[in-house]
């Protein structure tokens, strides 16, 4: 039997016809409220992501700031100069600490210069003031805060608020780091440094401008010559030299002034003046960051692997034990000078130096590439050669950041093996030096042959019997990002 065509309502349904719709309106309100949230959760995440910006360009502002204030030799310098290092908002550290943070973009748009705070302060104290001139003392720690702001930082979905006649118009975010430039000399009890990167030379422990003056005090680790040249040991420029005998491998010696002493030499003569003879460390395999430029004639004058690599590149494993007895190893074995010039050649890889002298490709400090004296406190410029200039930094451009700034230990040559050793022996290192190498001398003269030119820039002490646990950097006077109190 076929259906019928027409089929006639059912008599017990109900009428729907008010119901039809209101499902959609359900899910229409359901997707306001959706969207909503998901605008929300976007502007906040925006927001959040712009805090961190602003967090990580205040860090960087302020361990900048430090590092400036850590190479200009301040904390050597028992306040000279401290007012053109941070002395304000023309000072180097300052406007240093405002390039930093505006380079670290928040919100895809660099924080105004009036918008970046640049305060100092000593030690607990914290930064409260914008001059640091006040703080000028040799037995502080300097320490610097920078805040950064960025205002009307743009929001997607928030602003639908100011077509309601809200006040809306954008939303500000900021951030503030502390960091410090820990000099340990003179410190109680004496805390040792670890600076990372420390070249292969040990340097006795004299002042070769100062005579018979040693650079800190063995016992104290206080500076012993503070200040700025010529009456104080920051800015000394003068000549590092092998202590070996020339042209002959196995013959360095720990008596300065290097003249091939008998068995019961001692080290009661003072330098010569404008030299500081060093001997080599022990360096151990594959423990380098080799850094090798092909421009550089130099880079490919290799001799002594370890040994070279570790100079012109970063030897991060060998660690220089500042404060503990006999802690560190000297190679005596290893003539780092003629006829190899294993340190001249490793040097001018190392700072981009063409060639033997001044003004040969790399950096340099201001005034210029001369033979000084240099301008207290220092700015560092770029060369010709410098890795920065392929990232758009001019030649002759104040830079913070340089490969011709390095650290030496400082041993306690009053306290060496009274019988002057061969081969490898241990000495106590008592502190650092911080230096900037001018130039490097990689030719075979018998008189200059081997000699690296370098400036004093800063020196730490840690002393014989430093204890606690050992504060690491890039440097003598380490920097850190620290939680004022």
């Amino acid at each position: 039997m076929l259906l019928p065509l027409i089929r006639r309502p059912e008599r017990n349904a109900k009428p729907r016809s008010k119901e039809r719709g209101f499902t959609m309106a359900l899910v229409a309100m359901a997707m306001v409220t959706i969207i909503s949230m998901a605008a929300l959760s976007i502007d906040i995440g925006t927001l959040y992501e712009a805090k961190a910006e602003a967090q990580r360009a205040a860090d960087a502002a302020a361990l900048t700031a430090a590092r400036v204030v850590s190479i200009s030799g301040a904390t050597g310098s028992n306040g000279t100069g401290w007012a053109q290092i941070c002395g304000g908002g023309a000072s180097t550290a300052t406007q240093a600490a405002i390039s930093m943070a505006q380079q670290n973009l928040i919100g895809g748009v660099a924080a105004a210069s009036g918008s970046v705070s640049v305060q100092y302060g000593a030690g607990s104290a914290g930064a409260t003031n914008t001059n640091c001139s006040g703080i000028a003392n040799f037995a502080v720690n300097p320490v610097v805060s920078v805040s950064v702001q960025r205002t009307n930082l743009p929001v997607f979905f928030a602003r639908i608020f100011s077509l309601f006649g809200s006040r809306y118009s954008g939303t500000t975010v900021s951030a503030t780091a502390t960091a410090e430039a820990f000099n340990p000399s003179g410190s109680s009890p004496m805390v040792p440094v670890n600076p990372r990167c420390v070249k292969p030379w040990f340097v006795p422990n004299k002042d070769p401008e100062h005579g018979s003056v040693t650079f800190v005090d063995a016992t104290s680790g206080q500076l012993t010559t503070q200040g700025v040249s010529t009456t104080g040991v920051i800015g000394e420029t003068f000549n590092l030299s092998p202590d070996c005998m020339v042209n002959r491998r196995g013959r360095c010696h720990l008596i300065n002034p290097g003249t091939n002493p008998g068995p019961t030499a001692t080290d009661a003569t003072p330098p010569t003046a404008g030299t500081l003879q060093y001997v080599p460390g022990e360096v151990p395999a594959a423990s380098v960051a080799i850094a090798a430029n092909p421009s550089i004639t130099a880079c490919s004058q290799i001799q002594n692997a370890d040994y070279w690599n570790a100079v012109a590149g970063c030897d991060q494993t060998t660690v220089y034990a500042c404060g503990q007895s006999f802690a560190n190893t000297v190679n005596l074995a290893n003539n780092p000078g003629l006829p190899d010039n294993d340190s001249a050649n490793a040097v001018q890889c190392l700072i981009n130096e063409s060639a033997t002298g001044l003004g040969n490709g790399q950096d340099y400090l201001a005034p210029g590439p001369s033979t000084g004296p240099y301008t207290y406190p220092f700015q560092t410029l770029s060369g010709g050669n410098s890795a920065l200039i392929s990232t758009g930094v001019a030649g002759g451009s104040q830079i913070t950041n340089t490969p011709s700034i390095v650290s030496l230990p400082i041993y306690d040559s009053a306290a060496r093996p009274a019988i002057n050793p061969i081969g490898t022996t241990t000495v106590t290192v008592v502190g650092f030096l911080q230096v900037f190498i001018n130039s490097a001398d990689n030719t075979t003269s018998p008189t200059t042959g081997g000699n690296i030119n370098v400036t004093v820039m800063n020196v730490s002490g840690c002393g014989n019997s430093a204890t606690g646990t050992a504060v690491n950097g890039t440097s003598p006077v380490p920097i850190r990002l620290i939680t004022p109190p």
